[in-house]
């Protein structure tokens, strides 16, 4: 097999390739390292990429699998991290210039699960000033693009990440989500993109509707992933118990209509607020609701339920938040932060105590208002973005710092819930960028939610083919 075909196969074909001994980690690692090389000086998706650092771990996993001493599935599967989950002596510069970039003194709890794990680290993905937009642009870093269309953005926060899923480099990157950031990316790049239930992944430091989660080309390997990065650390005081859940149990052995049948799913295709969704887009959804109706469930319109009041008000305590963190910078680094994000914080300069008290009460109204209305389904699909993915130099779908999360409708309802939510590819737009498909489960329903996403991916079918980067 060719080394850039070795860069794209799944987690779970390099497991099984592993145990039986005809694929080795190293041969993988550098099929891997070479398509980052490839796409790299088109796509900017990395920092801190280390190739010597990845051949190391693929070497040790290589040996412990001839040994008979594996750690497990993923030993020696190649993983890249989200620059804003620390890794042992690696800087977190956090998507902006006015970062120091202090080596971290430990790991994450993600990160150290898949360490444990023998997971092969790659590189880490780029983000945003400090994750606080759904774009590829930082002052830090190179413009990250999109690999179906470099003219187009990726999104974000977990911009990087997308990009390299749907480059290829690699079977699993992890990524971090507080209003979209793993589903719109995921969405925009055409790979899958799951928000595990809040407290399901240890995450240090835990955030009000923070989660660390997988993107990945295929459902099964999000699954396979789950495994280990839901397993405890006593670090996340939010975490849930551990629970003994068979990840991998995504019900494949039948027909996927198995999986689906009796269902009761809601449809949300007006989010209540925000950008009106492209016609496309809901052509799109509308598409795989009538194939869920098609599989045996029973579909319903699912009305609106979240209000621009709510979404105000979580963006003017979010701006308060970052202006404290800007505004405590010496006013050398302060200058450093991009201007977007420095118009988007200026207003938390003059909100009062009773302004921010309301708006942080919002993520609660948001939170009761999405479990009541999602109760009576067992899963909602909606639309994951409205629009389709947008120019590669915007710094949102707007570009507009005081309309900036209007494009997040879809996304932060589970963030404020807790509730597990993924994006999974579904069609294209007349323009051939992908669209995602939001399903969302009730809360702590991860294991549902990912069989759910496996049996539409199933009746799907194949899509376009994966892009390929420019010669």
């Amino acid at each position: 097999m060719h080394h850039t075909d070795l860069s794209t196969l799944s987690a779970v074909e390099l497991g099984r390739a592993y145990a039986a001994g005809t694929l080795s980690p190293v041969d993988v690692a550098h099929a891997v390292v070479a398509q980052v090389e490839r796409w790299e000086p088109h796509l900017h998706a990395t920092w801190d990429f280390d190739a010597e650092e990845a051949l190391s771990m693929a070497r040790a996993a290589e040996g412990r699998w001839r040994a008979g001493a594996a750690l497990g599935p993923l030993d020696g599967v190649p993983v890249t991290l989200k620059e804003n989950i620390a890794t042992h002596g690696r800087a977190l510069p956090l998507g902006t210039a006015a970062s120091l970039r202090v080596p971290s003194g430990a790991d994450a709890p993600p990160a150290a699960r898949l360490r444990e794990a023998g997971a092969v680290f790659v590189a880490r993905t780029t983000m945003p000033d400090y994750g606080m937009l759904s774009s590829g642009l930082s002052s830090f870093h190179a413009l990250t693009r999109n690999p179906w269309d470099l003219s187009r953005n990726p999104g974000g926060s977990s911009a990087g990440a997308a990009a390299a899923a749907a480059a290829g480099y690699g079977p699993l990157h992890l990524g971090t989500d507080i209003g979209g950031s793993i589903r719109l990316p995921a969405a925009w790049c055409g790979v899958v993109g799951f928000k595990p239930s809040a407290g399901r992944v240890p995450i240090f430091p835990p955030y009000t509707g923070r989660v660390a989660g997988p993107l990945a080309r295929q459902v099964a390997d999000v699954a396979l992933v789950m495994a280990t990065l839901s397993r405890p650390d006593v670090r996340d005081a939010t975490r849930l118990p551990p629970q003994a859940i068979a990840w991998q149990d995504l019900h494949d052995g039948g027909e996927p209509q198995a999986a689906l049948r009796g269902l009761k799913i809601g449809l949300l295709l007006d989010a209540g607020w925000g950008l009106t969704p492209q016609a496309d887009i809901v052509a799109a959804v509308q598409a795989a609701a009538r194939a869920f109706e098609a599989a045996g469930a029973v579909v319903e319109t699912l009305p609106a339920y979240t209000t621009r009041e709510m979404a105000d008000g979580i963006n003017l305590f979010w701006r308060m938040r970052s202006w404290l963190d800007i505004s405590a910078l010496p006013p050398e680094r302060r200058a450093l932060v991009l201007p977007y994000i420095r118009e988007w914080v200026a207003a938390g300069a003059g909100y009062t105590a009773a302004q921010v008290f309301h708006g942080q009460a919002q993520m609660a109204a948001l939170r009761d208002a999405a479990v009541a209305a999602t109760e009576p389904f067992d899963f909602v699909l909606s639309p994951v973005a409205p629009v389709q993915a947008f120019a590669a130099e915007y710094a949102s779908p707007t570009n507009d710092p005081l309309r900036a999360m209007e494009h997040i409708a879809y996304t932060l309802p589970a963030n404020m819930s807790g509730q597990p939510s993924i994006s999974v590819p579904c069609a294209h737009t007349t323009e051939g960028l992908p669209i995602g498909l939001q399903i969302t489960g009730r809360l702590h329903d991860d294991l549902g939610t990912l069989r759910v996403a496996r049996a539409f991916e199933r009746l799907r079918g194949p899509l376009r083919r994966w892009p390929q980067p420019p010669r």
